[in-house]
């Protein structure tokens, strides 16, 4: 079987072996079974965040299939499988009066896999939420329930992030009891809503909106839609101290003229993120635009940059793995050639480096 049929992308080689998990059970048994003998093993969700080799995986691909959905003891408290859709899960919670996920609609892939990278968009993080996170470690060969503080969380980031030690089985989330969203945070999302930062709105609405926001930059995935053959957003943006930025903001001056402004926001401690000591955000988008890479960009092999959004790079149909990493490592070089800042991947890379 070639993993582009299970990518996002639509990339990726053959693998070795390949083994679906219907069960918690049956999850745990493959991967102990894998480890005991030695085999490599990719542990597969829905793929939305994966780059694999056109080589393939030289081992065992272990699909999670696990479902499972179930109300914890207090008011709010939900428990997840991992390999429950997470859209589905976002769209259930808002139906059932409960606020903290709402503006993570529309983001493809499975439940189990928020908590890696801790997922987040439009002002929410899924660290935000989560309470605990159950685990089979590979290295004790026990289930442990870790508590969000023990979890590492940071910006698209957490302590199972790049380990390969634990394998996610389900995730526990604290929601408010309530038919109206979290506080709005996103600027962009609150324009959409008509609403001041801060405000608060029925959360089907918020999900509505973010949803046609995400539909406009391609971060929903729709067959007929080409831009949307991708891993969503491919770089992170990029965290700078007060040195960094102003020779990025020297960079935009000379490059873009002397009245640039650079976008920026400040980084806090509400995703484990430090507060307080002058970090802020860049738009990873803005800087690959000011480096000459607009949308639609294409080397001519199949790769380009998504019409819709500068972060997203498509597979046009007849890419390859290879000619999408040579894109990614050409807009990397542009920007730090331009502004000094070397961005970094988002996603899973298998068998390739940026």
């Amino acid at each position: 079987m070639r993993l582009a049929d299970y990518t996002t992308v639509r990339l990726g080689g053959p693998a070795r072996g390949f083994v679906r998990a219907s069960t918690e059970e049956e999850l745990i048994e493959a991967v102990r079974t894998a480890d005991a003998s030695g085999e490599p093993v990719l542990i597969l969700g829905g793929g939305s965040n994966l780059v694999v080799a056109d080589e393939g995986f030289d081992g065992t691909v272990i699909q999670v299939a696990t479902r499972g959905v179930s109300r914890g003891a207090g008011p709010g408290v939900l428990t997840v499988a991992a390999g429950e859709d997470w859209d589905a899960v976002v769209a259930r919670t808002v139906a059932e009066g409960l606020a903290g996920l709402e503006c993570l609609s529309g983001i493809p892939g499975l439940a189990g896999a928020t908590p890696i990278q801790n997922v987040g968009a439009y002002g929410q993080e899924v660290s935000q939420t989560i309470t605990q996170v159950r685990v089979y470690d590979r290295k004790t060969s026990e289930i442990l329930d870790i508590p969000n503080e023990q979890c590492g969380f940071g910006y698209r980031t957490s302590r199972f992030r790049g380990a390969d030690r634990f394998v996610v089985l389900s995730v526990t989330f604290g929601l408010a009891v309530q038919v109206r969203s979290a506080p709005v945070r996103y600027a962009e999302l609150a324009a959409a809503l008509g609403v001041s930062p801060g405000d608060q709105v029925e959360s089907i609405q918020a999900r509505s909106a973010v949803i046609e926001l995400r539909q406009r930059k391609g971060m929903v995935i729709d067959p007929s839609d080409p831009d949307t053959r991708s891993v969503g957003s491919f770089f992170v943006n990029p965290v700078l101290d007060a040195g960094a930025m102003a020779c990025v903001e020297a960079a935009a001056r000379a490059r873009c003229g002397p009245d640039t402004r650079v976008p920026r926001f400040p980084v806090g401690d509400r995703a484990g993120d430090r507060a307080g000591d002058g970090l802020v955000k860049v738009p990873a988008a803005w800087l690959i635009e000011r480096a000459g890479f607009g949308k639609g960009y294409s080397p001519g092999d199949g790769a380009r940059i998504s019409s819709k959004h500068t972060l997203a790079l498509v597979n046009s149909g007849s890419a390859s793995t290879a000619s999408l990493m040579a894109l990614a490592r050409e807009i990397r070089d542009g920007v730090r050639d331009t502004f000094g800042v070397c961005l970094t991947p988002e996603p899973v890379l298998v068998g390739v480096t940026l």
